[in-house]
């Protein structure tokens, strides 16, 4: 009974009897969006992205540098004058400068591609965000659902027990007084022993799930809202898997991020392309220079130019044709992501469609399993007391009907998360969306 003793109080500490107050799905979600690092970093990322724009702008508008020095001189000097004697000196001066230069691109091939692959990150970094915001919907019902389907075994496991251990009693009384062999108390004894190992893995197992809920909201809770009488079971609309498919290959966000990296590959092999073009640059400089001593004493320069300059790469040593070479290998590599991605959508689409109607099928098949399963073990007891079933056909009965229930709990919760990931994937999965499915709860 010790062991017994340790899951009892394993499972108290846990908390798992019901408490006053109870947060539901939405509470999850609402304090894993403001407290789970995955997300937080997306939103960073998100940030960061828009910031590409910006950069990408850059490139097009005038730069404007400003140049500032000053000089020690030691200057020796050995000069010739026809008109004087020869002559020579030594001189140690400072000199000081500054200026300002202005370059405004008028012809640039390499930075009107830059501009446009900023404007394809800012699309990328804004279809990751949006990946982000549908997976920590997902990630907060299935970790959600985790922790129930972990409660729903330690009960379940609970009562097993309670029940086997009434028939370990009744074996043994019936044992004494003639009625029952001891293979009778042998077989109960051999589940009851299981039943408290099971229980205690049930424990460590809802213990694990907690914690990772509570990673994800970086909180705890006291408990959750449970499935109730509001729980429905609806087919997809429209119930017709294309459709979704095809939906799905105009809405799905890693579908529109991989479109947008074929489309930057291209844009990246375009200002490869323009490695081998010419720059024009409008180029503006003001420059103004004083020097103390020296051989004409104090001077002072300023100089003004407004000109037009024009640059022609020539030879780069390869590099210019080398980084074109990998441009054009990585559009190639870009548009098989691309159709790789559409596939996998493909597939991760059927299998939701089918994750929901077959759900449906599957937990209409165990409710009536259930059924069956309690009325058989009904029968079982009866036939028991009776003398037409043993002990045995008892405890298969039992344990067949526990094992009914889990896996209805456990496909209940599948065929929700199923309906979420339906949504996912056309790239429809909203707030509302869970709102719908927490209106199952109580």
């Amino acid at each position: 009974m010790n062991l017994s003793k340790m899951a009892v109080g394993v499972l108290l500490a846990l908390g798992v009897s019901p408490l006053a107050s109870a947060a539901d799905l939405l509470d999850i979600y609402r304090a894993a969006q403001s407290h789970d690092a995955v997300f937080a970093s997306a939103r960073a990322a998100q940030q960061a992205g828009q910031e590409k724009l910006t950069q990408g702008r850059a490139l097009l508008l005038p730069s404007v540098n400003l140049t500032a020095n000053t000089t020690k001189n030691d200057l020796d000097a050995t000069f010739y004058d026809p008109r004087f004697s020869d002559g020579s000196g030594n001189y140690k001066y400072y000199s000081h400068g500054h200026g300002v230069t202005l370059v405004q691109p008028l012809f640039r091939e390499q930075n009107w591609a830059a501009y446009n692959e900023a404007e394809l990150q800012v699309m990328i970094s804004e279809a990751q965000f949006k990946l982000a915001e549908q997976d920590i919907i997902q990630r907060s019902a299935q970790t959600y659902f985790d922790v129930l389907i972990a409660q729903d075994t330690v009960h379940l496991t609970a009562a097993q027990k309670t029940a086997i251990a009434q028939q370990l009693e009744q074996a043994k009384r019936n044992f004494e007084v003639g009625t029952a062999t001891i293979t009778d108390t042998y077989e109960a004894q051999a589940r009851y022993d299981l039943i408290v190992s099971q229980e205690l893995a049930a424990a460590s197992n809802l213990e694990i799930k907690r914690r990772t809920l509570q990673q994800l909201i970086n909180g705890d809770f006291e408990a959750l809202n449970v499935l109730g009488s509001a729980f429905k079971l609806e087919t997809p609309d429209p119930a017709d898997a294309q459709k979704w498919i095809a939906d799905a290959q105009l809405g799905n966000y890693q579908i529109a991020m991989a479109q947008a990296a074929y489309e930057l590959s291209e844009q990246e092999v375009a200002r490869n392309r323009g490695g081998h073009l010419p720059t024009i640059d409008l180029v503006a400089n003001y420059n103004k220079s004083i020097a103390y001593g020296g051989l004409n004493g104090h001077n002072e320069m300023r100089s003004t130019s407004v000109g037009v300059q024009l640059n022609l790469p020539l030879f780069q040593g390869g590099a210019t044709q080398s980084k074109w070479r990998e441009a054009d290998a990585n559009r190639e590599k870009a548009k098989q992501d691309l159709e790789n991605a559409r596939r996998n959508v493909e597939l991760q689409t059927r299998q939701a469609y089918l994750g929901v109607v077959n759900g449906i099928a599957q937990v209409q098949a165990l409710q009536q399993a259930l059924k069956s399963s309690e009325s058989l073990l009904q029968a079982s007891k009866l036939g028991q007391e009776v003398g037409v079933r043993t002990s045995l056909d008892v405890l298969n009965a039992q344990q067949q009907m526990y094992a009914t229930r889990r896996d209805l709990y456990q496909a209940q919760y599948n065929y929700l998360v199923s309906q979420l990931s339906l949504k996912a994937a056309v790239g429809g999965l909203a707030e509302v969306d869970l709102g719908r499915v927490n209106q199952a709860l109580h």
